[in-house]
């Protein structure tokens, strides 16, 4: 179990959306790397069963320390049972990664706002509700990760059909800026991971969810025919033969594993390429001046502030 101190080893995770995806496969790596990793997921009694026993047997045929536990990032109280668990059986809890996600496709006029309000439910409130659970722990600690899974789509190249998906992903990258600074003087680091279109290896297209309501899409169809299979296509087109989601797995791993205090705000895992690293450094250099000109540089960087600091 780590100190205070930061140890590089042994550290407890919580990763949402863990039943399969990135999500699952750096539950996996993170627990080869050492670590106890709670994969967290909802209905582990029903739908998602099956997947609670592949992690048992993953993590006894490796010796590793892979759990499980039940969290619903729709529900604040499944969240906080989840994180009451894991303080329960761990005694502590030191990284937070937010990963749980839901894509949808399909032209943004065909979306009620009740649809779109869905997808940021996902991708935005759930992690607000991970966090309203587990930062109390990690801020009496003063010390703790806070890791957020993005997307290029936020600042890179954004493909047409996927604008609820789009603009959740930009509001959840947004939340996660904030809440950096914010967290800065409890000695809680953060860092974006920001994944590029892998077309391949995750279930984001194959779940994907649709509109409900049809009655617009034959007009989107009679100029934009078989777009969706198209952007597909062209994404696996732009990335090279050796791009493998295990990618994103391993910048996880890494990040966990450097020492506290040591670790990069943003990394892009993007082999495609689609620009969003190059907008971000932009983006991420104004922030870091900007917080220095207002004479608020010490939020740049996680350090346990006196409770006078102001």
């Amino acid at each position: 179990m780590p100190t205070a101190t930061g140890s590089t080893t042994g550290r407890t995770i919580v990763i949402t959306g863990a039943g399969s995806g990135f999500g699952a496969i750096s539950a996996r790596a993170l627990a080869r790397a050492g670590h106890t990793v709670y994969a967290a997921m909802r209905d582990v009694t029903g739908r998602n069963a099956d997947r609670v026993a592949e992690a048992a047997a993953y993590a006894a045929e490796h010796q590793v320390d892979l759990r499980t536990v039940e969290l619903d990032v729709l529900s604040q109280e499944s969240a906080d049972a989840a994180v009451a668990t894991i303080l329960a059986e761990a005694g502590a809890l030191d990284v937070v990664v937010h990963n749980a996600g839901h894509m949808v496709t399909g032209p943004a006029e065909a979306f009620t706002p009740e649809e779109l309000a869905a997808v940021y439910d996902t991708n935005v409130l759930g992690t607000q509700r991970v966090n309203r659970a587990a930062l109390p722990h990690l801020r009496a600690r003063g010390h703790g990760l806070v890791l957020w899974v993005g997307s290029t789509s936020t600042r890179g190249g954004t493909p047409p059909y996927l604008a609820p998906y789009f603009a959740a992903k930009a509001a959840m990258d947004a939340l996660a800026v904030s809440y950096a600074a914010e967290l800065a003087r409890f000695d809680i680091e953060t860092t974006i991971v920001v994944p590029g279109s892998f077309t391949s290896g995750t279930n984001h297209f194959a779940t994907g969810g649709h509109p409900a309501e049809q009655t617009v899409i034959p007009a989107y169809e009679e100029r934009y025919a078989g777009l969706m299979d198209q952007v597909s296509q062209r994404l696996a087109a732009l990335a090279p033969a050796d791009a493998d989601v295990s990618q994103v797995a391993d910048a996880i791993v890494e990040v966990v594993g450097a020492p506290h205090g040591t670790r990069p705000f943003r990394v892009h895992v993007d082999p495609a390429n689609d620009g969003s690293e190059e907008v971000s450094l932009v983006a991420d250099r104004i922030r870091t001046e900007f917080l220095e000109r207002i004479g608020l540089a010490d939020l740049l960087v996680p350090h346990l502030a006196d409770r006078r600091e102001s």
